[in-house]
């Protein structure tokens, strides 16, 4: 559907056929919030204090240069590894399941009483 004027006020159409429609002007509203949405990705390959580099910033460097210059699509199949290591080292998803799952057998086998552990141990001689 053309926003259509009257014919005065129309401005010339580059080609026939074409429909110009009434454009909302681009706000930034994270510049006139006061917030940065993508600080959290970038914080990374900032300059860190005492010049050591941040937790997780070689496998955000793997995975940023993969994708520089590829295109979104491409680079989220191409890239996907090291997108994956990138968000393990953020977030410690894959470790923390391993960690539940351990402890899950570990209570299963003292359940079981095939495994007492260490810490709960009473010293000989008592």
């Amino acid at each position: 559907a053309c926003l259509v004027l009257s014919p005065g006020l129309q401005p010339p159409l580059p080609f026939a056929g074409a429909c110009r429609s009434a454009a909302m002007p681009f706000i930034d509203l994270q510049k006139k919030l006061g917030i940065n949405a993508d600080q959290w990705l970038i914080l990374q390959s900032s300059s860190q204090p005492y010049k050591r580099p941040a937790r997780c910033h070689a496998f955000e460097k793997e995975w940023v240069e993969c994708s520089h210059g590829i295109g979104q699509i491409r680079a989220k199949r191409e890239c996907a590894l090291e997108l994956e290591d990138f968000k393990e080292c953020l977030n410690h998803m894959k470790l923390s399941q391993r960690l539940c799952e351990i402890r899950k057998q570990k209570e299963k086998l003292e359940k079981e009483g095939t495994y007492t552990s260490p810490f709960n141990k009473k010293p000989e001689g008592s």
